[in-house]
């Protein structure tokens, strides 16, 4: 069995990934990532983007913060 690998959105833990086969499996921690709950992904990286995608940065937030 593989190693989980943390999955951060702006500095703060949205899931973990763990290896299986070929694939990553994406196992939320919390809102709104529960949506990826269980969902496979060819890369960490597409499993970052797609947590990113569901976290946008607050309206006010500026690069850095």
């Amino acid at each position: 069995m593989s190693e989980p690998l943390v999955v951060e959105v702006w500095g703060k833990p949205a899931g973990f990934v763990l290896k299986e086969g070929k694939s990553f499996r994406f196992h939320a921690l919390g809102r709104p990532f529960e949506k990826m709950d269980g969902a496979e992904f060819n890369t960490l990286g597409h499993a970052r983007l797609a947590a990113v995608a569901l976290q946008a940065p607050k309206p006010d937030c500026r690069v850095g913060c």
